[in-house]
């Protein structure tokens, strides 16, 4: 039941994408109508039916869609939308239960997560259902509007809409690669091993470093672990349970400090329509620095 499901909601990202791909191609102001057009085309049919392509085909797919992004062919399209108006007045008379849609969709996945078989993921998803349609009984728009407003959202986000997805693949293929066993040999001829300090700063700072690189802590997770976190931590006494959650969230103070953590602080920028799109990172580093101090603080406390 839950591939069933996950397929059901890879193919409704492919909609999406698909509609983005309308728009773009019909948009009569749209720059680069090809290029963006091709790029959430190619996107749609991955997501649809990329289960049944070849992966050779698949990567020449994404390495096209690499270059158009590369090239500047992929542009945000002109949308009508209301005008400011129109929007003060609606938040005016729906107040705070704009944020019920928005809530919906943490309680259903924390609720599935944690209720049922089925995992975060699909939660996530039928959360995101759960959520639109909140967002029709609450507003009361319709579905035209709600596929215009989606398309333009992707278009807003852009080709950093699927750099979480990438950097996820990345970091399973370094963690085959053997990178941690280079990273504990290369840590090694530095620090000593029975330095437990020293050990809790490596795999700390290690996990926040790896995760501005990679943009995603779960995937720096498992390279650091085992080449810092294993020999340096764990192998020196430290509770497992203890030293992972924090070595985890230790990962999370470096998303706060990376352009790579798109779909946290590009997205938002772009969501936000900042003229810096740094201007959040800008804001985030000395909150993630502070916190990963306090990290290395609790995991010398806590973990022995």
């Amino acid at each position: 039941m839950q591939n069933i499901l996950l397929e059901l909601l890879y193919v409704m990202c492919g909609i999406v994408s698909f509609i983005a791909a309308y728009y773009a191609f019909t948009g009569k102001e749209q720059e680069c109508r090809i290029g963006t057009s091709l790029f959430w085309t190619i996107l749609g049919i991955i997501f649809t039916i990329g289960k049944y392509i070849p992966k050779n085909v698949v990567g020449a797919m994404i390495l096209i869609m690499a270059i158009l992004a590369a090239f500047k062919q992929v542009r945000i399209g002109k949308f009508y939308t209301s005008s400011p108006e129109f929007r003060e007045k609606k938040a005016a008379e729906i107040g705070d239960k704009l944020f019920v849609p928005a809530l919906a969709i943490a309680v259903a996945a924390f609720g599935i997560a944690q209720f049922t078989k089925l995992g975060g993921l699909v939660g996530l998803g039928i959360g995101a259902l759960v959520a639109l349609l909140l967002s029709f009984a609450t507003t009361g728009a319709r579905i035209n509007e709600a596929t215009r407003e989606s398309a333009r959202l992707l278009h807003q986000v852009g080709p950093a809409s699927i750099l979480p997805q990438l950097l996820a693949a990345l970091g399973a293929l370094f963690n085959t690669a053997g990178v941690g066993e280079v990273i504990s040999r290369g840590i090694g001829a530095i620090l000593p091993a029975d330095n437990i300090t020293l050990g809790v700063i490596a795999y700390c700072v290690g996990m926040a470093l790896f995760t501005v690189i990679m943009g995603n802590a779960f995937a720096a997770f498992a390279v650091i672990t085992a080449g810092v976190g294993v020999p340096f931590v764990l192998n020196q006494g430290a509770d497992p349970a203890v030293a992972a959650a924090l070595a985890m969230t230790a990962g999370y103070c470096g998303t706060l400090m990376t352009p790579m953590a798109a779909n946290f602080n590009i997205v938002s920028a772009s969501i936000l329509e900042l003229k810096d799109k740094y201007m959040i990172i800008k804001k985030q580093i000395p909150v993630g620095i502070v916190l990963l101090i306090v990290h290395i603080i609790l995991m010398l406390v806590l973990a022995f």
